[in-house]
């Protein structure tokens, strides 16, 4: 076997897909070992992208593996091909020398060294995932909303119909990533994630400004809400400083019960209370009895509105890869994906139809801000305010790490963001990087509006649109090599029987799967449209929001309510 991937030592960029599927599949057999993931080679002195602790590094590891343990996932199902060398030829009983992927690091120290870093940041456990996705994805400050401008009956369904969806895409992001991942060649993220996350931190720091323009009183303190949401724009600048992710990882957790206390405040306090009557004006809805209904009677583009703030509140899979890279054993990735979004529906569905409940059409977006009674309406917008500041620091490090690594550094000769210089130039893209999604907020400062558009143009895509589509070139890609000629690991060429120009490589890539080809192209094809729907939806609820009179317009001093 070839110390080093042919085409990492040939110094070719893009390595052909069954060198990818080749290397995944030892990546996985190593996985799957119980002595691997006991004694993985974690340096504790290197913190993790997430922040979590590292195992010490031990001496004269053994690899043991049960017949059992062996037997609870088959290995040879992250093959290649079925032709190619069987995984389960590795011995359970090899020591760590022996193992062929051990030997393709022992000859080239630098190849090692990158091997032992990327092995230093794979320490998370499915339960330590668990908590990140739902700090992730957990929002459910619009759900009040979201259910009134659809009624009980079509709001549960969506939230339910969609969670699902997010959970089969989040399970196709999951096969590909066991597919193609491996040490030698780590999938790090999602793609191009800059606009997504550049346009979340745009909706949190507009959702921030609303309230602290509630916090301040305007009988005693004059301040323009353009001003209101600049602070929390430069506060931003400021968090963003941190350039690692070391100290977000218990934040993410303090983050989660903050969320949880506010959804319960605002639940006991609207039980107790009225709507908050001047932000009702402020929408230019007339006081009147509350009235809620099984389906609203809205117009179309209103409830696509709707539909678009669940699609938002399931945002999250962009971050995914990223959590299971950082995984010592990614195929347990489902298992936090799961919980997760099981209790982010409930949580969801819970709070959305209890509020609707009891405020009916004077729902505000987010729902914390429409209590009535100001202490609590203060206090409960100042907690949000903490939790809403952790996650746009957390999007925003992200969004900022894509943004420099996939379009900064291949167009200029920018230094990697560990050495000096690139801490150095981290400090003013920073700056710009929020400078930029305050110019959006501001720009358009409608929060329920801001949510759905960015729900509609780029949640929607990356949880609904592009996986689907994705699966279905992998899926193609590794069914077609059934009739090719085992992959050769020492050349690293492929052996293809026939090519991608060739009619008969297409037929026997698509009809393999086909049913689950063609469910996901419809699949694609239904997000898309929605998407188009959705943009279309929340133009139209922007124009008649700034048609509205007294409605705040494009950096006004007027706070929306």
């Amino acid at each position: 076997m070839s110390e080093v991937p042919p085409s990492l030592r040939n110094g070719e960029k893009d390595p052909c897909f069954e060198e990818l599927t080749y290397y995944a599949g030892l990546q996985r057999t190593a996985e799957l070992n119980a002595e691997y993931h006991h004694h993985a080679f974690y340096d504790s002195k290197i913190v993790s992208f997430l922040g979590f602790k590292r195992k010490p590094v031990p001496e004269n590891v053994e690899i043991a593996q049960t017949v059992s343990e062996r037997q609870e996932v088959e290995p040879t199902k992250y093959s290649s091909n079925e032709k190619n060398t069987s995984l389960t030829d590795i011995s359970p009983h090899q020591s760590l020398s022996e193992n062929p992927l051990e030997e393709i690091l022992s000859a080239d120290n630098i190849e090692r060294d990158k091997i032992n870093a990327r092995r230093a940041l794979r320490s998370a456990t499915w339960v330590s995932v668990f908590y990140l996705i739902t700090t992730d994805i957990l929002g459910p400050s619009s759900a009040p909303y979201a259910i009134s401008r659809l009624g009980f009956g079509p709001g549960i369904a969506l939230y339910l119909v969609l969670g699902g969806v997010a959970v089969y895409t989040g399970f196709l992001l999951y096969y590909m990533f066991l597919g193609l991942d491996s040490l030698h060649f780590p999938v790090k993220s999602y793609g191009d994630l800059c606009l997504q996350l550049l346009c979340n931190v745009a909706v949190i720091i507009l959702g921030n400004g609303q309230g602290l323009s509630q916090i301040i009183n305007p009988d005693t303190v004059k301040l323009c809400f353009s001003v209101v949401v600049l602070v929390w724009a430069l506060a931003g600048m400021i968090v963003g400083q941190i350039r690692t992710l070391k100290n977000f990882g218990w934040l993410a957790n303090f983050a989660i019960w903050l969320n949880l206390f506010v959804c319960f405040a605002t639940m006991g306090i609207v039980a107790h209370s009225s709507p908050n009557w001047s932000a009702a004006k402020q929408a230019g809805l007339e006081i009147g009895p509350i009235i809620t209904r099984a389906r609203e009677l809205y117009p179309f583009y209103t409830q696509l509105q709707g539909v678009m703030n669940i699609v938002y509140a399931y945002g999250g899979a962009m971050l995914f890869c990223e959590f299971m890279a950082e995984m010592k054993r990614p195929m347990d990735f489902w298992k936090g994906m799961i919980l997760a979004q099981i209790v982010i529906s409930c949580i969801y569905m819970m709070f959305g139809t209890f509020v609707y409940a009891y405020q009916g059409q004077y729902v505000v977006n987010p729902a914390n801000q429409g209590v009535n009674p100001y202490g609590w309406q203060t206090a409960l917008n100042v907690i949000n305010l903490v939790s809403a500041l952790i996650a746009a620091g957390l999007y925003g490090n992200v969004g900022i790490k894509v943004l420099y690594e996939t379009i900064i550094r291949p167009l200029t000769s920018a230094p990697e963001l560990s050495t000096r210089m690139g801490k150095l130039l981290w400090i003013p893209i920073v700056i710009v990087y929020w400078g930029v999604a305050y110019i959006i907020a501001m720009a358009i400062p409608q929060f329920s509006s801001l949510t759905s558009l960015v729900g509609a143009i780029c949640i929607l895509q990356f949880s609904y649109t592009f996986p689907p589509i994705m699966y279905v070139g992998y899926i193609m890609q590794k069914d077609a090599l059934d009739a090719d000629h085992p992959y050769d690991a020492a050349t690293g060429k492929p052996n293809r029987v026939d090519s991608w120009r060739n009619w008969s490589r297409w037929t026997r890539a698509y009809s393999r799967h086909w049913m689950l080809n063609t469910f996901n192209i419809l699949l694609t094809l239904a997000a898309l449209a929605t998407a188009i729907l959705g943009i279309y939806a929340s133009i139209k609820s922007l124009i008649d929001a700034f048609a509205q009179n007294g409605a705040t317009t494009s950096f006004s001093c007027t706070p929306p309510v």
